[in-house]
């Protein structure tokens, strides 16, 4: 029996996702948005029984900060951090973006 692993959605990573899906309804069309909110479903629930399976995020670790992952959807990087039995998802961001910039932005602004 595999062990299962708890998922722990912040309000930010709800908030990542409604925006993602909302912005390619409407610059694409509804059912890419559906292709894409099933890819990441199907990606972020196999973390239930494999969280290790998320590389540790590249920028991060040169910082000496190895306790975050992430899973690469698409274009787009789920966040989270493995805490006893519980994967906690802290965001999911479009991988073009600088994620240096993006932290910086979210932490003056107390949301990450």
């Amino acid at each position: 029996m595999t062990s299962q692993f708890r998922i722990i959605w912040t309000e930010v990573a709800i908030a990542d996702v409604e925006g993602i899906v909302d912005y390619v309804a409407l610059h694409d069309c509804l059912a890419a948005a559906e292709k894409l909110y099933g890819k990441l479903e199907t990606a972020i629930g196999s973390l239930v029984t494999a969280p290790l399976r998320g590389r540790i995020v590249p920028e991060l670790r040169a910082e000496g900060l190895e306790m975050y992952r992430e899973l690469v959807v698409s274009k787009y990087r789920v966040l989270f951090r493995v805490r006893g039995r519980e994967v906690v998802l802290l965001g999911v961001i479009d991988g073009r973006r600088d994620l240096a910039e993006l932290l910086l932005q979210r932490a003056m602004g107390d949301i990450f």
